[in-house]
């Protein structure tokens, strides 16, 4: 069983994502995508900086995306052919919530860039935590549009990147599990 809600430990031990394209309504309500949010923000924050942000694209606002996102492709790759368009306008309107994650580093800080930018992907990480706790499944996506500084730009500006386009919903299927690394090719013991 995924995502399994008995305990703290049983939860992270079965966190599984869901695939965007693959989550259904009911996704969470205003008052459950708050907490969730307010969750995500108690994340490590050395110099209590807040280097992140979230931004909330409602579901009627996702054709706007949408818009946005295929703009920006056209612009950049003018000959685009319609299979690539259509997979970009479905990419913006997945799933029945999505929460866009900027790195919104403090750059006059004394707090090192690469220190508020693992911050950032910490309160992404919590934020599917919180989806999770909450019964609902989410994926983080990047691809294509997270690095598009026209994309960027409908959220914030520069120095912000997005790290990510996170969606939730409920799963319409059944999640499955992913291979995950060989524990012995991933953790070692110093020996001084």
């Amino acid at each position: 069983m995924f995502n399994d809600r008995s305990t703290p430990l049983s939860l992270l031990s079965t966190r599984r994502s869901g695939k965007p394209r693959d989550l259904a309504a009911p996704g969470p309500d205003q008052a459950q995508l708050d907490q969730i949010l307010e969750i995500a923000a108690r994340t490590p924050d050395h110099g209590k900086l807040a280097p992140w942000r979230f931004v909330i694209v409602p579901a009627d606002k996702r054709a706007a995306l949408a818009k946005v996102i295929t703009d920006a492709y056209r612009a950049e790759r003018p000959q685009a052919a319609r299979l690539e368009i259509e997979a970009l306008e479905q990419f913006a309107t997945q799933a029945p919530a999505l929460v866009v994650v900027l790195s919104s580093p403090k750059v006059e800080s004394h707090i090192p860039l690469w220190e508020q930018q693992l911050s950032a992907g910490a309160a992404g990480m919590n934020l599917l935590h919180a989806a999770h706790a909450l019964g609902f499944a989410g994926g983080w996506l990047t691809g294509w549009s997270a690095y598009s500084d026209a994309v960027r730009d409908a959220f914030g500006a520069e120095p912000e990147r997005v790290a990510g386009f996170i969606f939730l919903g409920t799963p319409g299927k059944q999640l499955e599990e992913r291979p995950r690394p060989d524990l012995k090719k991933i953790i070692s013991i110093w020996q001084g």
